[in-house]
């Protein structure tokens, strides 16, 4: 499917309130939609604020192993060098530069998407799985909600929620992410506001506790914005937290460090129950490639950024979040 039979498909079925199932890659290259009844589990699991296809309940008879084999800091700081360089320049205020990890797991991505515990979880063709805490836009009667989320730090250091409130790197990083998603609302919505400033949830993993800090953006839409699903979608595409800011010179400088496309990675993915509609980032992301797992992960980089804690940050976000 290209990117306009996907705008039209959902626009249509919105119109129609016909209940349907959405995917789309960062790049936009390979967006995927399906009515919802015709979404084949054998092929696509997912569980969307618990609402799932998936008959199985979750269960976990112990731990998942998770070994990482991260890159080594020198290969990470030749990309963090490119970003920096310019964020220095003024091309962007804030890029988010991911990296890939290879891991090896006790458990298949099946067992995995039935074990781990998450907001958002999606498996696509035992090819990638995605559990991810980041909500990207609701629409419930007739208003939009996003969620972006930008902070985080072990809940084990002592203080935790006010060190991460309290950290000016942090603060200005997540304010300049709430500007982006206000303005990103602004072109599908009026009377966008910021509703909640900088809440913390706890994420628990296999081998740690994290806070992660998130605001809420609303919007009120036109009367008819059913009939235009695929327009807002793809306005407000690629979602700004996992991008940075102003978005499209942040997604050229993104394409030059990384040096690869990200693909389904930290796209979006939803459905639509013919009045509602929930969404999520695709982060905390495990693909296969080449018989080889890879943990795909990062973090928003600033002018105050250091390069040896965000890239600790990177390897601290690759884990597994069970109850």
């Amino acid at each position: 499917m290209i990117l306009q039979e996907f705008r039209t498909a959902l626009n249509e079925w919105g119109k129609a309130k016909i209940p349907f199932f959405f995917c789309v890659d960062f790049e936009l290259e390979k967006p995927i939609a399906f009515k919802l009844h015709e979404v084949n589990p054998a092929e696509i699991l997912f569980n969307i604020s618990g609402f799932s296809n998936s008959k199985q309940t979750n269960s976990i008879s112990s731990v998942p192993s998770l070994k990482k084999f991260p890159i080594g800091f020198s290969e990470y700081e030749q990309k963090f060098s490119k970003v920096f360089e310019r964020l220095a320049y003024g091309d962007s205020f804030l890029t988010n530069l991911t990296i890939k990890t290879k891991i090896e797991t006790d458990r298949s991505l099946l067992d995995l998407f039935h074990c781990v515990t998450a907001k958002y979880k999606l498996l696509v063709n035992n090819q990638f799985l995605v559990f991810s805490p980041e909500t990207f836009v609701r629409i419930r009667d007739g208003k939009i909600f996003s969620y972006p989320m930008k902070g985080t730090i072990d809940a084990a250091i002592p203080n935790a929620a006010h060190v991460i409130l309290n950290d000016q790197k942090e603060k200005a990083e997540h304010i300049t992410i709430v500007d982006l998603i206000r303005n990103d609302l602004s072109l599908v919505s009026e009377n966008v506001h910021v509703s909640k400033f900088r809440f913390i949830d706890e994420i628990k993993t296999n081998n740690k506790n994290l806070l992660q800090v998130s605001s809420e953006i609303t919007g009120t839409l036109p009367a008819d914005y059913s009939a235009h699903l695929g327009d807002i979608l793809i306005s407000l595409l690629p979602a700004g937290s996992i991008s940075g800011a102003p978005k499209q010179k942040t997604c050229e400088i993104i394409s030059a460090a990384e040096q690869e496309k990200r693909g389904y990675y930290t796209g979006i993915f939803g459905y639509f129950d013919g009045t509602k509609l929930d969404s999520g980032v695709m982060i905390r992301f495990i693909e296969q490639a080449d018989n080889q797992l890879y943990y795909r992960s990062g973090g928003g980089i600033t002018t105050q950024s250091d390069a040896q804690t965000e890239y600790q940050e990177a390897i601290d976000k690759v884990y597994v979040p069970v109850t």
